[in-house]
């Protein structure tokens, strides 16, 4: 069985202080400064007054003249979220995190931990909202918004979590999860990247449930959309691919209050020192960094990151300090504090190659320190390669699949 955990608007409640800044108020999440103007994650109030997340600024405050707009917290909403995830894996969850507030995990490798499902689900809400919990910040219990749902698929499970309204999880099971999954909304498909585009097409064609979705038919789906429409009837019929849980790798931070040097050369100084720092951590155990985090506190209110993968795994401060500071002129305003983590190791920075190796050694490690890149970028599945199967087939799919590059 899969439980979703949902904690509704996760962004705008850390924006906004907590969930009790948004009872009665039309507030939504300002954009961050030099990308599109459109809004962020808005309350219920804003809401009933037709204010949509990722609707154009203007067009919001046309319809919502009294709308509040508090400043985004790219970076406490990453701390907040990692602590939360770590939480759930302190219970032994393997944890596959959708996006901030939205996670996902089996029950079953648990039963011999917590005995039953139930008790599983139990063991993920005490975890999640225990004392000094960061998904809530310093909100009171009766504040505390995490919604539980389980099922038999990832879908089933967050169809479940989203239609709770109580501290009591909704568990679907067998048949009764997809008789249940057909009476729901077709806007659960905005929740998948594959799917969101449909929903919008699918209204106009008086398609309102995901019954009336299944009731359509694959071929005719497959005929108007393509993809996007056999993953969407897949989906509407409980059938989901398997989760896929994050390998939980060791993190290491360094922040350093900025001062007056908010700005210039100051604040690349303080970069060195984040980075001269970062790197004569013990934890660090001589391994080079492949990608980081550069994160700012900002003094006008609200947060600034920015990832960044090394072209090639590094250990040298120089050459990290170089590549950093490129990224420090994209602050939006000036920082109060400055902070560096970092997101994935690279191999031990003394790892040699051969001295007189030949040609293809050479090649091979370039090979695969591009394929080690690629994955830091857009992960593990970024790198495929193609293997003959069935080179005689009539359908030219069953020739050739694609496999995951050994590493």
């Amino acid at each position: 069985m899969v439980v979703c955990v949902y904690m509704p608007r996760f962004e705008l409640v850390l924006a906004a202080g907590g969930a009790r800044a948004l009872v009665g108020r039309a507030v939504a999440t300002a954009p961050m400064p030099g990308s599109e103007q459109r809004v962020g994650e808005v309350s219920g109030a804003a809401e009933a007054r037709g204010v949509r997340k990722g609707m154009a600024l203007g067009e919001a405050l046309a319809r919502c003249p009294d709308l509040a707009l508090v400043a985004a917290d790219p970076v406490g909403v990453d701390e907040a979220w990692e602590s939360t995830l770590r939480s759930l894996e302190a219970i032994g969850a393997a944890v596959e995190p959708a996006r901030p507030g939205h996670a996902y995990f089996e029950t079953e490798p648990l039963r011999a931990l917590h005995g039953t499902d139930a008790a599983t689900i139990a063991a993920a809400r005490g975890a999640g909202q225990g004392p000094g919990s960061p998904a809530v910040g310093e909100a009171t219990p009766g504040e505390r918004h995490m919604r539980l749902g389980a099922g038999p698929t990832r879908f089933c499970a967050l169809a479940a979590a989203l239609a709770v309204r109580s501290r009591r999880p909704l568990v679907l099971e067998g048949k009764e999860a997809r008789r249940w999954l057909a009476t729901r909304p077709i806007e659960l498909l905005g929740f998948r990247t594959e799917t969101e585009q449909l929903i919008e097409p699918l209204m106009r064609l008086g398609v309102r449930t995901l019954g009336e979705l299944v009731r359509l038919g694959r071929p005719e789906l497959a005929d108007r959309f393509g993809e996007m429409g056999v993953s969407a009837h897949e989906l509407a019929c409980g059938i989901d691919s398997p989760l896929r849980p994050r390998h939980a790798e060791e993190r290491l931070q360094e922040t350093m209050s900025v001062g007056d040097a908010s700005s210039g050369q100051s604040l690349q100084r303080t970069l060195g020192v984040l980075v001269d720092r970062l790197l004569a951590r013990s934890e660090r155990r001589g391994r080079s960094l492949r990608a980081v985090t550069l994160s700012a506190r900002l003094l006008s209110g609200g947060g600034w990151r920015e990832r960044v993968v090394f072209r090639q795994a590094l250990s040298d401060s120089d050459r990290i300090s170089l590549a950093l500071s490129l990224r420090l002129l994209l602050l939006p305003a000036p920082a109060a504090t400055l902070g560096l983590s970092v997101e994935r190791f690279g191999p031990p920075a003394g790892e040699q190659g051969a001295l007189l190796g030949e040609a293809r050694t050479a090649r091979t490690a370039r090979l695969r320190e591009a394929v080690a890149q690629m994955r830091a970028v857009a992960g593990e599945d970024a790198a495929m390669r193609a293997v003959c199967v069935d080179p005689d087939s009539r359908v030219p799919e069953r020739r050739v699949v694609l496999t995951p590059l050994p590493g």
